[in-house]
């Protein structure tokens, strides 16, 4: 799709290069059909079961306070979806201890998700977990995500890594048959941190931490490539 571009747009990047590379993160503006990431994340607030009790979970109460992990799946009680919640939930204290909270989403009652959750993994079900479960029953917080399929009424496997002030930072979504990666959405979101920590650097393919960074400039840039 072609963008037009005024003169003056033009002049005022070709003067400012020193800003323009200091400016790494998108903030797209609030309208209509704009990718979510840059975007404050739709706030919403819901019924969720946790610690086999049903509690009200409010998205903008993690702002100022923690990263929050938003995950959505289509349906309970089938077999994917098993498969990645028990695996968050295995690796919770990772995310815990870098300061983030993992919120699980489906348009399933709080009522299927209590019957998960107390039915035995080896019979399909969750056992306990870690972290709550997302009450969608309007499917609501589907549409607000961009991830709901209208004709099945069920989501898509979309994910959201949204950062401290509420702002969605990453997001990926998977067709239904296709299960995510918990070691992938752990090393983007300590990416994430580490360049919000460290706003004068970028993080390149596949970094992890304690690896070398990049100075996002034409000279800061050498030195990455000249040392791998």
């Amino acid at each position: 799709m072609a963008c037009a571009i005024s003169a003056s747009t033009v002049s005022t990047a070709a003067g400012s290069r020193t800003a323009r590379a200091r400016s790494f993160v998108a903030r797209a503006a609030a309208e209509y059909d704009l990718p979510l990431v840059g975007n404050k994340a739709p706030d919403f607030a819901a019924e969720a079961v946790f610690d086999q009790e049903f509690i009200n979970v409010k998205l903008s109460d993690y702002i100022g306070k923690k990263y929050v992990i938003l995950f959505f799946y289509p349906l309970d009680f089938t077999f994917v979806c098993p498969t990645e919640i028990t695996a968050f939930s295995d690796r919770h204290e990772e995310f815990e201890k870098i300061n983030t909270e993992i919120l699980g989403v489906s348009v399933d009652s709080v009522f299927s998700h209590l019957a998960w959750v107390q039915t035995e993994r080896k019979s399909g079900g969750l056992g306990d977990l870690k972290y709550p479960l997302v009450s969608d029953v309007t499917k609501s917080i589907s549409k607000s995500f961009g991830v709901l399929i209208p004709d099945q009424g069920i989501a898509l496997r979309g994910l959201f890594i949204i950062d401290k002030e509420g702002v969605i930072q990453h997001s990926t979504i998977n067709n239904l048959g296709i299960g995510r990666s918990v070691d992938e959405t752990l090393r983007t979101l300590q990416a994430l941190q580490y360049v919000q920590e460290n706003p004068d650097e970028v993080c390149p393919a596949g970094w992890k931490p304690g690896e070398k960074s990049m100075k996002p400039d034409p000279k800061g840039s050498k030195e990455y490539f000249a040392a791998i």
